[in-house]
């Protein structure tokens, strides 16, 4: 049987809620800015003359990592016990895949920091699907409409800002990918979406007495099968596509690609763990803000070590207009505005 001793011992020692808050910051800061890092050298810098070119390669790696982590906590700590909805968890795990093979191959053909900026945009798609799809428009607060609006001025007055530079190198952003970010962005919607199904069926397969509270997986097993669901579509299509080939042959030729990429998967699975601790010791308005405080200082980091992401005046103030507008939000979210009226 598994040790649940580990996480309900009424003995053990509980840690103070500052502590919690300093390991859940560290932890997330320093896994996701380090996975930054090598994110953008595994597609921006040369290895042993050539470029990585095989994003598919890459979520296999990174997906298939993060599962085996999953499991070693499931093994540990153990299972809910619960019917798992396996097909629904699937197709969420092979879109929210889809979104970052979207969102690292557009590091072939952007900046760092216009993919950072563009990722954080996704409370447009989710909105406009809410809207579009699932007639949620009156449920949105002027806050959110508010948000939404200054955000998408900012990545407006961000893009129409960037220099325009000759030929496609010297780290010009291509339109193509613009449109690999604006996938990304449509492929988070949609599987926001997906997920709410996952949370349904699972309650259908696991009936509960009235009073009883909703049945939910552990975290670990739902990192486990929403990466083990993106690890094996991700093979196919690296398969299919000659990637495969191309991978373990510069992974052999390259033992700093090698490194770099283990590496990178290893701070994907860590920031993961990190993230499902402060989700379950701390309000989701604190992962928020940590997160985004994070992809700030990714994103200014980026710019100092690489001076082809460097910003002009109008670039910045986009990039103002974004993260202040979702710290605006978080804020009034904590004071208690922006909140719907109950009818």
């Amino acid at each position: 049987t598994a040790p649940r001793w580990i996480i309900s011992d009424p003995h053990r020692m509980e840690l103070p809620s500052g502590v919690k808050l300093v390991i859940a910051v560290g932890g997330i800061f320093a896994s996701f800015s380090y996975f930054a890092v090598l994110q953008e050298d595994l597609f921006k810098k040369t290895y042993e003359g050539e470029k990585f070119k095989s994003t598919f390669f890459m979520m296999v790696a990174e997906r298939g990592i993060n599962a085996a982590v999953a499991l070693v906590f499931i093994m540990i700590f153990g299972g809910s016990g619960l019917k798992i909805p396996i097909n629904e968890i699937f197709v969420s795990g092979a879109t929210q895949m889809f979104a970052m093979a979207a969102s690292n191959e557009a590091l072939r053909y952007v900046s760092y920091p216009t993919q950072v900026l563009g990722k954080s945009c996704k409370m447009v798609p989710v909105m406009l699907f809410g809207i579009l799809i699932a007639g949620k428009a009156k449920d949105y607060s002027l806050v959110d409409y508010i948000q939404v609006l200054v955000v998408t001025i900012g990545v407006v007055v961000f893009n129409f800002g960037a220099p325009r530079k000759p030929g496609k190198g010297a780290g010009a952003d291509s339109a193509y990918g613009l449109a690999l970010i604006a996938g990304s962005l449509a492929l988070d919607g949609a599987t926001g979406g997906l997920q709410d199904r996952v949370k349904k069926r699972t309650k259908e397969l696991n009936p509960v007495k009235p009073g009883q509270k909703d049945p939910k997986p552990t975290p670990f097993e739902s990192m486990l099968y929403t990466n083990l669901s993106g690890a094996i579509v991700a093979l196919v299509f690296c398969v299919v596509t000659g990637q495969l080939q191309d991978g373990m042959a510069l992974c052999q030729k390259s033992p700093e690609f090698t490194k770099a990429l283990l590496i990178f998967s290893l701070c994907s699975a860590l920031g993961q763990c990190f993230i499902y601790y402060t989700v379950t010791e701390f309000s989701p308005l604190i992962l928020s803000t940590v997160t985004t405080t994070r992809k700030i200082f990714s994103t200014v980091y980026s710019v100092f070590r690489y001076p082809g992401n460097s910003l002009n005046e109008m670039q910045w103030g986009g990039c103002f207009l974004v993260f202040g507008a979702i710290i605006g939000e978080m804020v009034v979210k904590q004071l208690g505005g922006g909140k719907k009226k109950a009818h």
